[in-house]
This record gives structure tokens, sequence and C-alpha cells, in this order.
């Protein structure tokens, strides 16, 4: 074989190694999932409705670890002029506030039970970028996990179930 042809081709060859991606293991979280509950653990231990009574949502992950999270509160205020663009200061607050939708991707180190959320596009816009790591269990197909403690001392805790 010509030295600069074989050459050429142990070349090409370790390129493609090098661009080749490695098999990534399956997310353990594969699936669709449903919310059950979207509570708050208060600071003297008592827990509470964070998304009122009947929240709803959707956690959508992946082969590959890529997700999408929707939690909904059912009692958000509908815009009385029906247009998006006109709606009132209260009607503002209460879809903001109501809800809480990212996507991204999440890796599982079943180690250390946590889930790292590495958040793309938010509707909070300072998550965009960041990572937030939750303390989780999953057990019998019911995933649930802990928000960090946020400013007040309550820590929200959403439950999920595998569909």
């Amino acid at each position: 074989m010509n030295p600069i042809l074989g050459m050429t081709l142990a070349m090409l060859a370790g390129l493609a190694a090098r661009d080749a991606r490695a098999a990534s293991p399956e997310s353990p979280l594969r699936g669709t999932w449903t919310l059950v509950a979207a509570d708050k653990i208060l600071p003297g231990g008592e827990r509470v409705r964070d998304y009122g009574e009947s929240p709803t949502g959707r956690l959508i992950v992946d082969a590959r670890g890529r997700y999408s999270l929707q939690i909904f509160k059912s009692e958000r205020l509908r815009f009385a002029s029906d247009d998006k663009a006109r709606g009132s200061a209260d009607e503002y607050a209460s879809a903001a506030l109501g809800s809480s939708t990212h996507y991204g991707t999440i890796a599982v180190d079943a180690s250390r039970h946590t889930l790292t959320f590495r958040i793309e596009g938010a509707s909070f816009p300072n998550w965009e970028g960041t990572s937030q790591q939750r303390e989780y269990t999953l057990d019998n197909g019911v995933l649930t996990y802990r928000v960090p403690a946020r400013s007040d001392g309550s820590i929200p805790v959403s439950v999920w179930k595998l569909d």
C-alpha cells in the first residue's frame, strides 16, 4: 500500500472516530409523565398546595434525556378580552405566577439521588442557561423531587406519574 494513502486512511479513520458520538445510556426517566402534585413544604414542616387544588402538568423525557416540562395552576384567571396582548395586570400576573415551564436536558445521578436540569428555555427567563439540581425518588412509576428552598424558606415538591 502506498504510504501516503495508508497515512490518509489512518487520519480519516481517526477523525471519524473522534467525531462519532458515543452511545449515551437511555434516560431512566424516558417517557411521558403526568403531574400528580405541585406542593410546597413550609418552614414549619406543613405541606400545602403550591399551584392550587388541581394543578395540571406534563413532563416528557426522550431516550437521550431531552425534556419538556409544564406545570399550570388550574385557577389561573382567564383573559376578559380573549386577546393575550390586551390582558390586565391581574391577568398577566395570574398567567405568569400560575405556570412554570422549561425545557432542555435532564441528567440522573442514581447513586446520589439527584436530577440535574440543564435549562435551555423557560417561562422565567432568569433560569435560561442555568443548571438546577433536585433530590429525587423514583418508586413504581412515581417520580418525586424537591426544588431547593425559596427565599421564604418554602421547598417546592413535584410529584409525577409515568403514563
